[in-house]
């Protein structure tokens, strides 16, 4: 007889039986989690915006670009290249890197949890969370790290969830700076191209 690998089936009516008494930190996790989700995806939104002003074009072709590239590492790329070229001012351009990194770093702990699996104890708690990423050791491969559902996770989520926040607030700030500087550059240009050539200097 051949053994079967497969777990064994989660025992659903005593679940069912026990969820209630779990039901609010159950809830509180699931909203923490899906506030990290949708915090993430407003700030990466914004990012369309930055990527429109590099681009000097409109907010739809923004976007189709944007989407275009189909990771957020690529989008990133993009913008810092085009930063390199687009941005005279160096401090401006030390803001726009430090919130991108400040960006990745909250990147980590959504991707933590959007991509992983949860598991659910007897009592219909969420306790543990299992990585989806294989993790290559001196000796073997294991499939994914475990990491337990304590309130130093909860407090850590939280504390993400408020740094997304800034973040949030701190790229609408960078925004009309950016669109400012960019403006000054191109009057500059304009002025530059009408100063009149030295004489018997060819155009």
């Amino acid at each position: 007889m051949v053994l079967s690998q497969l777990p064994p089936k989660p025992d659903f009516e005593a679940l069912a039986a026990s969820a209630p008494a779990t039901a609010d930190r159950r809830t509180l996790i699931l909203a923490l989690i899906g506030n990290l989700v949708s915090s993430w995806s407003n700030n990466e939104s914004l990012f369309i915006y930055i990527l429109m002003i590099l681009l000097k074009t409109d907010q739809a072709s923004a976007a189709l670009t944007f989407a275009t590239l189909n990771t957020t590492r690529a989008r990133l790329d993009l913008i810092q290249r085009l930063s390199k070229i687009m941005i005279k001012d160096r401090a401006l351009d030390r803001s726009l890197s430090k919130i991108i990194e400040r960006f990745n770093e909250t990147t980590h702990v959504r991707n933590e949890f959007n991509h992983c699996m949860y598991t659910v104890d007897a009592g219909g708690q969420i306790a543990h969370t299992q990585s989806m990423r294989i993790v290559q050791t001196k000796n073997s491969l294991q499939f994914g790290e475990m990491k337990p559902m304590d309130e130093a996770r909860l407090k850590s989520m939280l504390k993400t969830i408020k740094e997304m926040t800034r973040i949030n607030r701190d790229i609408w700030d960078f925004l009309p700076r950016l669109e400012a500087h960019l403006q000054s550059n191109a009057v500059l240009s304009r002025e530059g191209a009408r100063q009149p050539n030295p004489r018997g200097a060819e155009k």
